[in-house]
Order: C-alpha cells, then sequence, then structure tokens
C-alpha cells in the first residue's frame, strides 16, 4: 500500500519502509513537511486528489462558456474578509500571470475591504482549528459538483484550495500542541 501525504505529496510506500504505515505512532510525523500521520491517505482512496490532470483534460475537452453558466440561487454573499481574501488571492495570480497591473487593481480592492471589514467577536485557535476541519469535510462534495458540472476552473480551486486549508490546518494542529514554544525563535 502507498499513503501520500495530502500536504505535500511525501508517498510512504509500504513496501519500500521496514514499517507499514498502519504501525506507525499517532505521533509519527511526515519527514518532508512534519504534517500529521492523519493528513495522509491511502492512494487511491481520496476522490478529490485523483488524476487531477486527466479530469481537467476531460472538461477542457467538453468546453464549457462562461456565457452558459448561471447563477446559483441559493449563493451566499461573501463578507467584507472573505472579498478582501478574495480579491488578495486574485492579486497573487495575476503577478504569476505577468499583469501587474490587474494584480495593482486587486491589491486596492483587497486593502479596501481588509479595512472595512469588523472585527471578528470569536476569533480563537479552537474557533479556527474548527473552521478549518469543517472545510476539509466539505471539499469532497464541492469537488464532485464541480466535477459533476464540468467546471475546470472550480475543479481546480477545489485541489488547491484543500491543500492549502490541510497545510493550515496542520499548522494549527502542531500549534493546539506545542503552544508558544512551535513558534520561538520565528518570525511569525
Amino acid at each position: 500500500m502507498r499513503y501520500i501525504c495530502q500536504i505535500c505529496g511525501y508517498i510512504y510506500d509500504d513496501a519500500k519502509q521496514k514499517v507499514p504505515f498502519a504501525e506507525l505512532p499517532d505521533d509519527w510525523r511526515c519527514p518532508l513537511c512534519g504534517t500529521a500521520k492523519s493528513d495522509f491517505r491511502q492512494e487511491g482512496a481520496d476522490p478529490g486528489a485523483a488524476a487531477p490532470e486527466a479530469a481537467a483534460a476531460d472538461m477542457e475537452e467538453k468546453g464549457t462558456a462562461a456565457a452558459d453558466m448561471k447563477a446559483d440561487p441559493d449563493a451566499k454573499k461573501l463578507s467584507f474578509g472573505q472579498l478582501a481574501a478574495l480579491c488578495s488571492n486574485l492579486a497573487r495570480g495575476c503577478e504569476k500571470q505577468y499583469k501587474p497591473e490587474e494584480a495593482g487593481l486587486f491589491r486596492q480592492l483587497a486593502d479596501y475591504f481588509t479595512a472595512i471589514t469588523p472585527p471578528v467577536e470569536d476569533a480563537t485557535v479552537m474557533k479556527l482549528a474548527a473552521d478549518l476541519t469543517r472545510d476539509i469535510d466539505g471539499y469532497a462534495d464541492v469537488r464532485a459538483a464541480a466535477d459533476a458540472a464540468s467546471d475546470r476552473g472550480a475543479a481546480r480551486v477545489c485541489v488547491w484550495g484543500e491543500k492549502v486549508t490541510r497545510m493550515l490546518s496542520s499548522l494549527i494542529s502542531r500549534y493546539l500542541k506545542e503552544g508558544e514554544a512551535m513558534l520561538a525563535g520565528k518570525n511569525v
């Protein structure tokens, strides 16, 4: 059996290791990124992680025009904080596409929405950990919907969104176990 780290992609192969994955202690960590054993999935067990390139090629072949898409009547409006995060991510995406003018405009929007975002009342580490766990649990359904709609962009967002959410969850879990010692000597 092979087990894949959902954070960095490291593969633990039972056939090549001295100890089978199932027999590793619960506090075992990924040798590359340090994430917990619980962030590994048996190869082929997670439909959201299976062959994104093949799914993307299939979606591209079918072709979906933006004009053919209809707004979801159940979609919720985004908060100012969510809009700030969205615009910040779009700015980074524009930078990677070498579009500095567009990146600057998205940064301006992100700064504006950040400035008008009200403070969060229950901003605790425990609440954040619970929110991240809820988000991770929801990715399978979101990915299935994206695949069913042959929406290549949404499928890519699901793949990368889940990876980032798992990274954040791993860091929060470590912080809950190690406390301020985790941050010692770091510029966080």
